[in-house]
């Protein structure tokens, strides 16, 4: 048989989720909005309050999001970014990062508790740095380092992702403080700026030729951040080989910092903390094999047989499905404009954790 295809696009729909310290409640309608002010359409004005009324903000926060048009439809793009690349990172894990005992997770000092927190700091730096430069926000705009590349790609229409500003918005939506003896909050704070130094670390300098025939005789370069997914990449290797800390008394400067455990055979007088890029937890993480306050188990997960089967269903063994699936094939681009694919069918073996 045959069938066009054309682009798809996707919405995930989200309730319960997670971006520190709010998320979504369940009940918000996904509304895109244009840009807005006090000036625009007082419809528009007033469905762009109450979606701030709508997320679980602190005080502070609310009082941000009234303030700046575009912010709550930034931090609902924010939390599905995040829940998307959560779910992709940890697709082959016990824990798959699912919205089942998110809540009671987020409780505890786990591993990921702590790539949640830092997850979802890098997902909001980098959608408010991507919303500046699409216009989407009214008090930012593009890049607005102050040096020759930005103004000259300024003049050519190319638009700088704005990490700067997001970074500072960032920090004061969060409201981070001293939080003095308290371990689990500097550990929380250590993993949001992890998340945010993880965005860092993607942004790399994009230029563009300008000339007759291609020629590169004009070259624009401005800022650009990395696709998220090679962010989420980088945090899931930064969870891989997190560092269990514990609260220590710097004596030389009389404060708590956090501190890892060291051989033996090497106590330094000043406690080795963590590195800043390093992700940090308190507490060794549960099993994730049976269902429990913090997930569902994996009990009927689909695994690989060659790569995760053994570790995914905790030594339970697994169920084997033969089922025939369709997939397009044979595709071809007809003009104008549109793809033209066969549709076949092909057995398919599915391995799935018994219960």
């Amino acid at each position: 048989t045959r069938a066009r295809q054309a682009p798809l696009s996707s919405t995930t729909s989200c309730h319960n989720l997670f971006l520190l310290p709010f998320s979504l409640t369940g009940k918000e309608a996904l509304t895109q909005f244009p840009l807005l002010g006090p000036s625009t359409n007082p419809a528009h004005w007033k469905a762009h309050l109450k979606q701030c009324d709508l997320l679980r903000l602190s005080r502070k926060q609310k009082r941000l999001c009234r303030r700046e048009p575009g912010l709550a439809e930034t931090l609902r793009d924010a939390i599905r970014l995040g829940v998307v690349e959560c779910q992709y990172q940890f697709r082959n894990e016990r824990w798959n990062c699912s919205l089942d005992g998110r809540a009671d997770l987020l409780k505890r000092g786990f591993k990921e508790t702590a790539f949640l927190y830092a997850v979802s700091s890098a997902a909001l730096t980098h959608s408010l740095a991507r919303a500046c430069s699409a216009g989407r926000m009214e008090r930012c705009t593009c890049d607005d380092s102050p040096d020759l590349e930005n103004r000259k790609a300024w003049q050519w229409g190319v638009c700088g992702d704005n990490l700067k500003y997001s970074t500072r918005f960032l920090k004061n939506f969060l409201g981070q403080k001293k939080v003095g003896k308290d371990l689990r909050a500097k550990v929380d704070i250590h993993n949001t700026n992890v998340g945010i130094k993880a965005v860092k670390n993607g942004l790399k300098t994009t230029c563009k030729c300008h000339g007759v025939s291609g020629s590169c005789a004009v070259r624009t370069c401005w800022k650009q951040l990395s696709p998220f997914h090679e962010t989420g990449k980088l945090l899931k290797l930064r969870y891989d080989s997190a560092v269990k800390v514990f609260s220590a008394t710097n004596d030389a400067v009389g404060q708590s910092e956090l501190a890892s455990p060291q051989p033996h055979n090497h106590m330094p007088k000043v406690p080795a903390g963590p590195r800043p890029t390093d992700l940090v937890y308190m507490e060794d993480s549960p099993s994730f094999c049976r269902p429990s306050r913090y997930s569902v188990g994996t009990a009927g997960r689909t695994c690989s047989r060659e790569a995760n089967c053994d570790s995914m269903c905790c030594g339970r063994g697994y169920n084997i499905q033969t089922r025939m699936v369709t997939f397009s094939c044979h595709c071809q681009v007809q003009w104008c404009c549109y793809v033209e694919c066969q549709q076949c069918m092909q057995e398919e073996v599915v391995y799935s954790c018994k219960q």
